[in-house]
């Protein structure tokens, strides 16, 4: 049996993993021992759904899990979370964003990279079937080079996680996942409430359309010989994925993320919200783990 805790449990995540567990045969070994929230309201639906034990602090199923799921609602919430976990040298999930600061990422990556801790998570839309087709077509020139691309995907220009990096870890991730996970700069303006940005690479640019509150997802990639592109749609597949790659982390059959790679959507965040605010093209350096 592999007992885990689900850190921050007030958005879907915690819901569908905890589904999967129930339903799914192949999690049929997984054993949630308790859910914390600072949302006690979410930790108790959870409760009178799945009968979980809810915990009173984050850090009380210390030494008695096999891996830990952090899937709050605010970056800033998940290295904290994770930190009295990391002695423990015990698998994670950590959900979007990894964290808010590049400050943070950094220290969490390292803490993990010095306990040679297996860590997945970030956006599940990395996922989704057109995302790996277009990312496979992109690493084997499928219809020729790739000349550049257009992704479409939502953020919230106001709530209480995070403001713009709540949700923007989504767009990102799709751009890195299709076209490489290190775009050198980024461009950014603002038009109303919508935001467009020039990822920039060294042989051709995405261009990205966040759009507020607009739940619309679309991916594409233009090559020299023709062009790919599909609105997505939304679906549970992508949290079951996301669940089994963690689930592999456990039983020993996954290697677990890259740290860079993993933590390159928020220096990239960071990146874009500094455009925003000097309206000039911002570099992005990428730290050494």
């Amino acid at each position: 049996m592999k007992n885990i805790a689900i850190l921050g449990c007030e958005n879907s995540h915690a819901n569908s993993f905890l589904t999967f567990i129930k339903e799914r045969e192949e999690f049929s070994d997984v054993n949630v021992i308790g859910v914390y929230s600072d949302d006690i309201e979410a930790a108790n639906k959870l409760h009178d759904t799945f009968g979980v034990a809810v915990m009173e602090n984050y850090a009380d199923a210390v030494g008695k899990v096999d891996g830990i799921v952090i899937t709050a609602r605010h970056g800033d919430n998940h290295y904290k979370y994770a930190k009295p976990y990391i002695a423990s040298r015990i698998p994670m999930f950590v959900d979007k964003p990894i964290t808010v600061s590049e400050d943070d990422a950094l220290a969490f990556m390292r803490e993990l990279a010095a306990n040679d801790i297996k860590v997945s998570g970030g956006s599940s839309l990395k996922h989704d079937d057109l995302v790996i087709a277009l990312k496979n077509d992109r690493e084997n020139d499928v219809d020729g080079k790739t000349l550049g691309g257009f992704i479409r995907a939502p953020y919230q220009s106001e709530n209480e996680y995070g403001g713009f990096y709540f949700y923007a870890q989504h767009l990102v991730e799709m751009v890195c996942e299709i076209y490489g996970r290190f775009p050198l700069s980024v461009c950014a303006t603002k038009k109303g409430s919508q935001i467009s940005v020039l990822f920039r690479y060294e042989d051709y640019d995405c261009h990205g359309l966040f759009c507020d509150k607009s739940y619309c997802y679309f991916a594409s990639r233009m090559a020299a010989k023709g062009s790919k592109g599909a609105a997505i749609p939304s679906t549970k597949e992508w949290s079951y994925r996301e669940f089994r790659e963690f689930y592999h982390l456990m039983t020993g059959e996954g290697s677990g993320a890259c740290y860079k790679k993993l933590i390159a959507p928020v220096y990239i965040m960071n990146a874009i919200d500094r455009a925003l605010a000097s309206g000039t093209e911002e570099k992005i350096a990428y730290p050494e783990i």
